[in-house]
This record gives C-alpha cells, structure tokens and sequence, in this order.
C-alpha cells in the first residue's frame, strides 16, 4: 500500500472531524467515571479500569484531546491493516474514498472522538479476524502490534471478553469443516494469544487500582437490571415474597416499587438500588445473583423469549447519537473537581450548547447501515457460489460480530442504539473494500459464476 504513515495521518483527521467541529472531544454520561477513576485513581466497579488508565497515561490530567487522537489512530492503523489484507494493491487514493465515505456516511467519527471505549468494540472485531486470518502475511513486528492493540482493545470493556471468546468458538468450528468444504483455517493460537494479553492487562489494570486479582464485580448487576426491565424480577417477587414474616429478599420491601427501565433502576433518583449499596454493595450482589440463578429456575422459558426479543431489538438499534447530548448538570462538577483548567473548553462545546442534531444524519446513517449489513450477505453468497472461502471470512466474522455483540449488549444489559451503532460502520467498511477490490463485487451472481 503506498505511503501507510500519510494513509494513516489522513484517516485520523477524517475520524476526528467530528470532535474538531465541535470543538471538544465528545462526551458520554460514563466520561466523568472514567475521568474520577483514570485522575483519581478510585476504583469504580462499574467501569473499566484499563480504558480509565489509559486516558490517564494519554494525559488526560492536561487535555482529553490526547485520548481520542490515540483512538483514531489507532483505529486507522488497524483499517489499513485490513486494508492491505483485503485489497493489496490499494493506492493511497483509494484509502482516502473510504475514509470520506465511511466519515460522511456511517458514525465511525462519533465513536472516534469520543472519550469513552465504544470504539474499541470493532476494533476488537477486526483485530480478531486480522490474527485468525491472516496473522501470516503480516510480518513479525506487525503481528505484534496487531496483537497488542486487540488485547487492548478487549481489555477496555467487559463485554469485550465474551465477543472475543465468541469469535474464537466460531473460528474453532471452522476449524470442523476445513477438510470437508475447503473453508480458510484460522490460527486459533494467535487468537488465544490476544485474549490472553486482554485478560493479563484486565487483572494488571483491576490490580493497580484494588491490589487484589480479579476480572469483573459487576456482571450480576446489570443482567439483573435487564430482567427487572423485562418484567422477570417482580414477578419473582410477586411469586416468592410472603405477605409478612421472614422475607427470602431484601428486595421484596420494594416490590410495589421497582421502576420499569434498567437504567431508572442503576441510576435513577432514589432508586432502591442506591438504597441497598448500589455498586459497593457485596451483600446485594450476592442476591442479586441468587435472584437471577432462581428466576432461571423458576421461569425458563419466560428468560428464554426476553433474551432473544432483546437481542434481536439490540441488533435492530443502531441510531447514531444515542447519549451525545449536553452533559451539563452531570459531568460539570466531575470536569470542575478533576480537570478545571479543561472546563472552559467543555462548557463552549457545540454539544453542551445542544447544537448537534442527530436526526438528519440518522437519515443516511439508519439506511447505510441496514443496506450494508445486506451487502455482507450478497458477499457471502457471490463467495458460496464461486467456492471462494478465503474471500467470505471478512464479511462472516463482521456479521458473526454484529449478532454476537447484539446477543451480549441485549441479554446481559439492554437494547440502546449505541451499543450497536459503534460497530454498524463495519459492514460498510467490508463492502468498501470488497468493491475497490472488484467493483463487480455486489452485482447478481449465478450458480455457475457468471
């Protein structure tokens, strides 16, 4: 590929434009926690570590701007790595056009410029399918940085272990049919490699902050706000808790009382949850698991047909903007407390003004995205019918990765369009790239190949 360092300088001033425009990295209501652990090195359950520290080692005590120039060229790096992968012979032109097409016409430059680890959801999508598939053309120093910036990428949320570790099982099962169909064989190892550098640095990070060993305290809290917005948990308690006398839950004091969204139930005022520890609570989230493995028990089928209804919504959801809105009353005593000198910036911001208006792009976002998750079948199928395997592993990871990351996001939290919107400029990177390739690549295919 001609001149990588400028393909690379270009695309990270297009998957900026969008922060510079505002004129301050965006924000989310999860920024100010990232900021009170990352500066203030204070453990917070419900966030990660390793994406807080990196802001901190980004120099987020001085600017927040460092973090999101890091993103985006990281991003950029791991684009043009695929990118070399797919189309060897792309010129710097060509990078250029679908950087612009991906910029204008999906939300990549939201999520780039973003203080938050949305972004890092793809990147751990393309890392894997770069290590299980094509580790080997890489080179030695390549790979590594591959490698190291997957695990990175893994390490930044939790959720991002269960993608991962989903992508390896469906990579292991194509291992299966090698043999029979002919189909690419993925290197399992390097992919093995990456999840376990994620996991050292997820220890490591939870380590530097807690001095203790440990992955994650607070998965039973959010599966358990989603079977609460479901409906699952009031009726446990309804079922279980005895009009007086002992009472199995300390919750059932609030069963007449429960709120109808997770998020009323995290963060909502005078929510029950603060009022029984919240985050910090251990005792609660032992019942809280306990609550879950019970209603398991009791009601299979009711957490069978609410597990695939909010994963099949999740995958559905992928409106840009979700959350980028003023944050003034939330995050500007975090900004003030933690990083005044910065504060003048943020509160001249387009987005704490509510300048940015999502509507209009979400009329070329929305259709883009849905098309191009289309394009990833017709890719799939010109690949089926001209037996060409090696050519459909792209699309079928991408794909593999929206269902699977719809199935995490939807059952063990709830359907929010950000959680799906940070990756639905992958399908449209997939068909870019399959179209600079051969730009016959989406025309109709017959079985014989013509």
């Amino acid at each position: 590929m001609a001149v990588p360092a400028a393909g690379m300088a270009i695309l990270s001033l297009m998957f900026l434009s969008a922060a510079l425009w505002n004129g301050f990295p965006l924000i989310f209501y999860d920024t100010g926690a990232y900021i009170l652990e990352g500066l203030g090195h204070v453990f917070l359950v419900e966030r990660a570590p390793v994406y807080a520290e990196l802001l901190f080692l980004a120099g987020g005590a001085f600017s927040l701007w460092p973090i999101v120039v890091l993103q985006a060229l990281m991003t950029s790096y791991i684009i043009l790595e695929v990118a070399r992968a797919e189309v060897p012979g792309l010129t710097l032109r060509g990078v250029v056009l679908i950087g612009a097409a991906l910029t204008l016409l999906t939300g990549i430059a939201w999520y780039v410029g973003q203080v938050e680890p949305d972004i890092f959801t793809p990147m751990v999508i393309l890392g894997s399918w770069l290590l299980l598939f094509r580790g080997d053309r890489l080179g030695k120093a390549r790979l590594a940085v591959v490698t190291g910036l997957t695990a990175l990428a893994v390490a930044c949320h939790p959720s991002h272990l269960g993608l991962m570790g989903g992508l390896l099982i469906s990579a292991a099962l194509i291992r299966l049919g090698v043999r029979r169909w002919r189909l690419p064989r993925p290197n399992i190892k390097r992919g093995l490699i990456g999840l376990a550098a994620a996991l050292c640095l997820i220890v490591v990070g939870n380590f530097v902050l807690t001095s203790n060993f440990f992955i994650s305290k607070s998965g039973s809290v959010f599966i358990f706000a989603r079977l609460m917005q479901d409906g699952i948990v009031k009726r446990l308690l309804h079922d279980t808790c005895p009009p007086q006398g002992d009472i199995p839950w300390r919750l059932c004091e609030y069963k007449n009382r429960l709120p109808k969204s997770a998020n009323a139930w995290l963060w909502g005022a005078g929510s029950g949850f603060h009022a029984l520890g919240g985050f910090t609570s251990k005792s609660q989230q032992e019942e809280d698991s306990r609550i879950i493995a019970e209603s398991l028990k009791r009601y299979p089928v009711m957490h069978w047909r609410a597990a695939v209804y909010d994963s099949l919504l999740q995958f559905l959801q992928f409106k840009t903007g979700d959350g980028i809105e003023p944050q003034l009353s939330i995050l500007e005593p975090n900004f003030r407390r933690m990083i005044p000198e910065q504060l003048p910036a943020y509160l001249k911001a387009r987005q704490q003004h509510g300048l940015i208006r999502f509507k209009v792009l979400n009329l070329i976002h929305v259709p883009v995205g849905a098309m191009t998750v289309l394009g990833l079948l017709v890719l799939l199928q010109h690949a089926g019918l001209r037996r060409a395997w090696d050519r459909a592993s792209l699309p079928a990871l991408v794909l593999l990765g929206l269902v699977g990351n719809a199935i995490i996001c939807g059952t063990f939290s709830n359907p929010h369009d950000r959680y799906q919107s940070r990756l639905i400029w992958l399908p449209a990177l997939v068909v870019l790239l399959a179209v600079a390739r051969d730009r016959r690549a989406l025309q109709p295919v017959t079985e014989s190949g013509t």
